[in-house]
């Protein structure tokens, strides 16, 4: 059965039907517009669906991940109830949107990304995101699926690299990493890549998130000796899991049980590792009663004072970052409501999907954390779910108030 196409009253602009948006709370249109400008796809004239509206529509894609392209514009132009109707109305065509997103590519919304994803815990209010007066974030990865597009099929692949050649099952995958912060679940920073791109290396392009003051904790996956050089460099301390096949030489035992060792860059002369070594401390634990538990778990810090932090804290520390899978689930399950692929067809409208979806969930997380923060109780008592449905459902009247009332709006979703 066809779909009944958006209509948009023919003298107003989507700019100013998205003015007070909730997406533009989160997202603010003159960051958007100055993006916009830098990447030269901004609209230079008055249009019925200037690329402002446009990055704002590829963010409401996964908040409406099983409805038509052209409700989802219907949608989103309805952000001001006071400029709603009009003399005449202006069909915008499917055709028209995804020129327009053609036209504005993914790199203007990566860079939304790093401009307005921001952590949101603050001590006094939440002090479960802090360690020793640092914020806590992680990072880890993920894949997710794609839809079967031969454009799709080349630029990710599939999860068999037979996959291509001798039939494939399923449908092509990409991989992705994130920065987040772990009371908030908040994403600071995304990466998308090929199915054969290791998380490490997506990893690296998130390292410039990194500033002084967070604690990171990773997998084993993503440590090296030269992302660790990087990291630290950031001025960020860190608590990573290294491999089994690490040897780390014993310098000296601390009263806590861990001890202070050395590691260099592999792959250099002898002279040019001992000069580049870095010093950490080494965290050995196990984790008995638990069926998948590993034998051993070593973890490497750049926090050496044990007094500071203790080992067993720094061990009980490091499991919250499992809390990032959850993270994935809500990204999957809850925000597009168990819907299995991304639904852009071309691998620049994958990246530019992925990247609205993280701002997407960036701006739920920000809506619970306003009623976290006003209520003063810890995010995870507060429904992920819940608070999507109820940005599904105020976004198109969220601009009914201005915004001097907008600012003082209060949501609790238990």
């Amino acid at each position: 059965m066809a779909r009944t196409k958006a209509v948009l009253g023919e003298g107003a602009r989507l700019s100013d039907f998205l003015a007070a948006s909730l997406l533009a709370r989160v997202v603010p249109a003159d960051v958007v517009h100055a993006v916009l400008d830098e990447h030269g796809c901004n609209s230079q004239r008055i249009r019925s669906f200037p690329a402002v509206a446009g990055v704002y529509y590829c963010m409401a894609l996964s908040l409406y991940p099983e409805a038509a392209y052209e409700e989802v514009f219907a949608v989103v132009s309805q952000g001001l109830a006071w400029a709603s109707g009009g003399a005449q109305p202006a069909l915008v065509a499917k055709s028209s949107i995804s020129a327009l997103r053609s036209r504005i590519g993914s790199a203007p919304l990566s860079d939304l990304i790093k401009r307005c994803c921001v952590p949101l815990a603050n001590p006094q209010d939440h002090p479960q995101a802090f360690f020793a007066g640092l914020r806590l974030v992680a990072f880890d990865g993920s894949t997710f699926e794609l839809p079967d597009e031969a454009d799709n099929a080349r630029d990710f692949g599939y999860p068999s690299s037979s996959a291509i050649t001798a039939g494939h099952a399923g449908y092509p995958q990409a991989r992705c990493a994130v920065l987040i912060e772990c009371a908030t679940h908040a994403i600071l920073g995304a990466k998308i890549g090929a199915f054969s791109d290791g998380e490490r290396g997506l990893a690296a392009a998130l390292l410039p998130r990194l500033e002084s003051g967070m604690l990171c904790m990773a997998d084993r996956g993503f440590n090296s000796f030269e992302h660790w050089r990087q990291a630290t460099a950031t001025g960020a301390q860190l608590l990573w899991r290294c491999g089994s096949t690490w040897k780390m030489p014993v310098q000296r035992v601390l009263d806590d049980g861990s001890f202070l060792s050395v590691i260099r860059p592999s792959n250099v002369p002898r002279a040019e590792a001992e000069q580049q070594a870095m010093a950490v401390r080494v965290i050995d634990y196990e984790l008995p009663g638990l069926d998948d538990a590993q034998p051993r778990y070593r973890l490497l810090t750049t926090l050496l004072d044990p007094q500071r932090a203790p080992a067993m804290e720094l061990a009980a520390l490091y499991h919250q970052r499992w809390e990032i899978e959850s993270v994935f689930d809500e990204l999957k399950t809850h925000l597009r409501q168990s819907r299995r692929v991304l639904r852009s067809k071309t691998p620049e409208l994958v990246r530019q999907e992925f990247y609205g979806w993280v701002l997407a969930h960036y701006a739920v997380r920000w809506l619970l954390h306003q009623g976290a923060s006003n209520h003063r109780i810890p995010h995870a008592e507060l429904s992920f779910k819940g608070h999507v449905e109820l940005l599904r459902r105020t976004q198109p009247h969220s601009g009914a108030f201005p915004p001097s009332e907008a600012q003082k709006a209060t949501t609790l979703v238990p």
